[in-house]
């Protein structure tokens, strides 16, 4: 229930693209989240497993065409100035929501069963709806989004393709390691298991305030700093002891990990200025296809070897993706002397 709405994500991510034409994009945001509240609805009331599963498949379809969509809207409501700070806000949705929803929805559950969890998102999603339907404006589409663009943006577009590489090394890498992060915690690091809950929700107040650090600053040298930070504090976290030491590295790894979604959102808009919906699909693609891998690779990891070989896995990987960032993004930026210092021309 929770792989296969993944899975979907990536998949409808550009053909929800593709799909919504030359509809105005208020519209389908609207019917998006609509598509989420019915289906949380109908998964509370679920008779049986199928019907819950074919749900949160509906649940995938939603969240890919929402984030693709959504990711790139930023640069249309407000004036140039201010979009990093407007997308960094946009994104700061994933990690506040992180923190809040899991405890609530764990909350939820015991209190009056899983059913109720479900209902209770259903619920968000109509306040959701009536608040796009009231706050947003119109958003005419601004250009047809035809499938063969999508592969000819990856082999034309060098910026489009780089970003695309970066996000699959960087969330393969950190799905690889924070899949295993309980454990490591605890045979590592040393921390009582009574306190872990408290460090994830650290670690995920730290991920809010990484978002936001990282919205209003360029999208290239963050993801160099995030990757290269994120590649010292997982080989950290795999080899030293110390409940403090954990503890400490536990939330540099939230801090840094909060500026990925809107610096990698932020790389497709600066790399493919005249396709932002186009290139955004892509990474929320790649972006949900890597967290599945991401799984994979750390839970063979830990199977193969030990549990401190997902977090050395994943900064093996997180270096892979500084390294990709500074060959292909930091080395080759122009001079900023030329007014523009991006690398989103044609190849």
């Amino acid at each position: 229930m929770v792989t296969a709405p993944g899975l979907v994500a990536g998949f409808c991510a550009p053909l929800v693209t593709v799909g919504a034409g030359r509809l105005d994009r208020r519209v389908v945001l609207c019917v998006l989240i609509a598509l989420m509240v019915a289906a949380n609805l109908a998964a509370a009331l679920a008779p049986n497993f199928a019907v819950v599963l074919a749900a949160r498949l509906l649940v995938g379809v939603s969240v890919g065409g929402f984030w693709a969509i959504a990711g790139g809207l930023a640069v249309r409501l407000v004036p140039e100035r201010h979009v990093g700070r407007a997308t960094a806000l946009v994104f700061g949705g994933v990690p506040t929501a992180s923190v809040l929803g899991v405890p609530a929805g764990t909350l939820l559950g015991e209190l009056g069963g899983w059913r109720t969890a479900f209902a209770a998102v259903g619920g968000l999603g109509l306040v959701t709806l009536a608040a796009l339907l009231v706050l947003l404006p119109p958003l005419p589409a601004t250009r047809h989004i035809t499938f063969p663009e999508l592969p000819a943006l990856l082999r034309e577009n060098r910026a489009v393709r780089a970003g695309v590489i970066v996000t699959f090394l960087v969330v393969t890498g950190q799905f690889a390691a924070y899949t295993f992060v309980r454990p490591i915690l605890q045979e590592v690091s040393g921390v009582d298991a009574r306190y872990i809950s408290t460090l994830l929700l650290g670690y995920g107040v730290a991920g809010v305030a990484g978002n936001f650090l990282a919205g209003p600053r360029d999208a290239y040298r963050t993801l160099l700093v995030v990757s290269s930070a994120l590649t010292v504090v997982l080989a950290s976290i795999a080899v030293l002891p110390g409940p403090a030491v954990g503890t400490v590295l536990l939330l540099a790894w939230g801090l840094a990990y909060g500026g990925v979604s809107v610096s990698a959102q932020g790389w497709m808009i600066k790399a493919a200025p005249e396709a932002p919906e186009a290139a955004s699909s892509l990474m929320v693609a790649m972006f949900n296809f890597a967290i599945a891998a991401g799984a994979l690779c750390g839970g063979l990891a830990v199977d193969g070897l030990s549990e401190p070989a997902a977090p050395l896995g994943g900064a093996a990987l997180m270096l892979a993706a500084a390294t990709t960032v500074w060959v292909t993004a930091i080395r080759r930026t122009p001079d900023r002397s030329d007014g523009q210092g991006r690398i989103g021309h044609r190849a």
